[in-house]
């Protein structure tokens, strides 16, 4: 994509966003979060702020990202921190954000936006998080040879990058002074278009995130009295498609008297109630929590957000949505850090740790309610699998952490930050 045609992306991405804002909330989060941005830039940061910038696409790119920033507030305290975000399922969520100084959206792209933002922040160091490429903010920034760094990226053959009208992207590559990929396969593909120079397989970061959450993890008494001594399958992140399954084994799982904890991926009163339909006998997690004694619920709603991380804890064997979705699984390292087996669809070639999950062992791809129930009776009749996909799942994850470390070590070997 040349220049004059990215321009014409840019300004039609707005009348679109505009346009959109009219019907629907989140585009209008999108809109209304951009207003007067810049004045409230100018009035929350102080001139001469030494300041780091990080900016993630959207809630999965600061998981990534978050780790990192982390480290670096803990190694360099006298340094101001801001995060951006560019999509509301992001800001929205970490608005609040203390590991940050300031959190905001990032300005739409363009020659005097991208000026502006950094004639504000001036930042001594930038990150930006897996896939996010805006042009002129990359321009400005090798401009003003701020040191900037891209972390947790993953590229695939695909992509625009390594095809032959590509030559805009891949200018936009060599901008960053640094790029740390999560696989030998993405670094090949940088290697064969000349990025070899710049590149360093560090891993991904979301695995330090995923151990240090669980680290951390407290209890939740209303699980513990909902599970009554009984096994718990956590399903996380589900879609409709995966709660039809779910509700189809039913049967089974009671037969096999293992309780069902559902945590969708969209909770919101018309989804609750569509699920409250689905399963007309399950508990909502704020009443289990005002109960004090065992449950005879066999399915569980979670009806807050928030608490997936640590939900993942108290399963048997874990779910994880999207997989039979066309969007994808969601994120399976949080429910096989606790050392459970995984279980998703099989629509997650696209992640590499979905994908290297199952190929170490720790993790199982399903089709459909058949394949489902025949992993389960396996996992429930053979101690051996069980403890075999058990323990792949939690060594696949601290076998892959470690990425934070390597960035951090070249962010001090290079000197990009002063202490």
């Amino acid at each position: 994509m040349g220049v004059f045609l990215y321009n014409i992306f840019l300004w039609l991405y707005r009348v679109a966003i505009r346009f959109t804002a009219l019907f629907n909330p989140k585009a209008r989060k999108w809109v209304h979060g951009r207003k007067q941005i810049f004045e409230r830039l100018q009035a929350a940061i102080p001139a001469g702020e030494k300041t780091i910038w990080m900016h993630c696409a959207s809630l999965g790119e600061f998981e990534q990202g978050r780790p990192l920033l982390e480290s670096i507030r803990k190694n360099y305290p006298h340094y101001r921190l801001l995060l951006t975000f560019f999509s509301p399922s992001g800001y929205e969520v970490q608005k609040n954000y203390a590991g940050a100084d300031w959190v905001f959206y990032l300005p739409m792209d363009g020659p005097r936006n991208a000026r502006r933002f950094l004639e504000i922040v001036q930042p001594s160091l930038v990150i930006f998080v897996k896939y996010e490429f805006w042009y002129y903010y990359l321009k400005k920034i090798k401009y003003r040879n701020i040191p900037l760094l891209l972390v947790s990226a993953l590229f695939r053959k695909d992509m625009d990058f390594f095809k032959w009208y590509g030559a805009m992207m891949r200018k936009m590559l060599s901008r960053f002074d640094h790029l740390f990929v999560q696989t030998a396969e993405s670094k090949r593909l940088l290697d064969e278009i000349g990025m070899a120079g710049i590149c360093t397989i560090s891993g991904d970061t979301r695995f330090d995130r995923v151990i240090a959450i669980a680290s951390a993890a407290g209890s939740i008494p209303a699980m513990e009295h909902f599970a009554s001594g009984q096994r718990l399958i956590i399903a996380g992140s589900t879609w409709q498609e995966d709660e039809v399954l779910l509700k189809e084994s039913l049967p089974f799982l009671q037969e096999q008297q293992l309780k069902l904890v559902i945590a969708p991926h969209v909770v919101d009163t018309p989804h609750l109630e569509e699920l409250r339909v689905l399963f007309p006998d399950a508990i909502f997690f704020s009443a289990c929590e005002k109960m004090t004694g065992p449950s005879a619920f066999s399915v569980m709603i979670i009806d807050n957000v928030g608490m997936l991380s640590r939900l993942y804890q108290y399963g048997w064997c874990n779910y994880v949505g999207g997989g039979l979705t066309r969007s994808g699984v969601h994120n399976v390292l949080e429910a096989a850090v606790y050392g459970k087996p995984v279980f998703y669809g099989a629509n997650h070639e696209k992640y590499a740790e979905a994908v290297g999950l199952v190929k170490g062992g720790g993790a199982i791809s399903l089709s459909g309610r058949k394949n489902w129930e025949a992993a389960l009776q396996h996992l429930l009749t053979d101690k051996e699998f069980y403890d075999h996909t058990a323990r792949h799942a939690a060594e696949f994850v601290t076998r892959h952490a470690g990425a934070t470390s390597v960035i951090m070590q070249y962010i001090q070997e290079k000197r990009l930050l002063t202490n």
